[in-house]
């Protein structure tokens, strides 16, 4: 064999008995963490996420070393598909106006929801899902299924999120289904203290971070199951929603954080701010022994990354 590949037997034998290097070493246990953390995100996660999930533990790693080695591994993350809509709109409805205007952006929680349904396919027939979206922190706060598509759905979605969130004033943008533009949910709003928004007919940009919201749903746990009773899609759908998105997944509109380590941080910063605006005397200014009349003062607060066109 040495004869014909042209090499000498001692060479040969020298690279069959050659020790690991230390950087094939470092690839190998990079690659089992890499493993650990693409079975982790249920196989859904690509190089992007898993480099910023290594970052956040502590491992210095180049984005591009982490790709090599996932293409080696064959491993990969999933990609979004294009959803078809399940609008239907009742041309004898007054919609509300449009409040947001595409501009998908909020300092604070409860400032903005988005809300939307879809559809999901199993072996007894389709089960539809409504969600309700803070844009501050991407958490999905409200959220129903049902076999039927009736304005109830959406109304439950919107009562989990009121339950769970107290709003004043908060907006809440849909689209112009019929069961956004009922009187029941109309009703519901104003007793609420809830601002409709709704977008133009038939444009999804008009509602886009809800739509990604959907798609996530769909290529990280929908295309990826099939589902022979609905019973088996709502036990999904709920630990995707309460046991992954919420709690765990890293979102790249967030700087890569958690939809609830995220208002976590916020509530924290808050806090420490009005305890410091608490014991600081009126007036007072910390650079010199005197006093200035006091100014307007904002509380701080913690931006939302606006929407873009990348997935996350």
């Amino acid at each position: 064999m040495c004869r014909v590949l042209g090499v000498s037997t001692s060479g040969y034998y020298a690279w069959r008995n050659r020790v690991p290097s230390n950087r094939a070493r470092e690839n190998a246990a990079l690659l089992e963490q890499i493993a650990m953390i693409h079975a982790w995100s249920r196989g859904t996660y690509g190089s992007p996420r898993i480099h910023a999930q290594l970052k956040e533990d502590g491992v210095k790693v180049g984005r591009k070393r982490v790709a090599r080695l996932m293409r080696v591994a064959e491993l990969q993350g999933v990609s979004r598909r294009r959803r078809r809509g399940t609008t239907k709109r009742n041309p004898n409805a007054q919609p509300a106006a449009d409040l947001v205007d595409r501009e998908f952006t909020s300092a604070a929680p409860d400032e903005l929801w988005v809300a939307d349904i879809t559809y999901i396919p199993t072996g007894a027939g389709f089960l539809y899902l409504a969600v309700v979206v803070d844009v501050f922190s991407r958490r999905v706060i409200g959220w129903a299924m049902a076999e039927q598509l009736r304005t109830k759905l959406v109304l439950d979605a919107l009562e989990m999120a009121i339950w769970q969130r107290r709003p004043k004033g908060v907006i809440h943008h849909s689209d112009h289904g019929a069961q956004y533009t009922a009187i029941e949910f109309g009703r519901r709003c104003r007793e609420a203290g809830v601002r409709p928004s709704m977008g133009s007919v038939g444009d999804c940009f008009d509602n886009a971070l809800c739509e990604s919201f959907f798609a996530t749903l769909e290529c990280e746990l929908l295309d990826r199951h099939v589902f022979h009773t609905r019973a088996e899609a709502r036990m999904a759908v709920f630990d995707f929603i309460e046991g992954w998105y919420n709690l765990h997944r890293l979102h790249s509109s967030l700087g890569y954080d958690m939809p609830s380590r995220y208002e976590k941080r916020y509530d924290a910063q808050t806090e420490a701010q009005r305890k410091e605006e608490s014991i600081r005397p009126e007036g007072w200014c910390e650079t010199a022994d005197w006093h200035i009349e006091p100014a307007p003062t904002r509380t701080p607060q913690m931006s939302s990354a606006t929407l873009s066109a990348k997935t996350g």
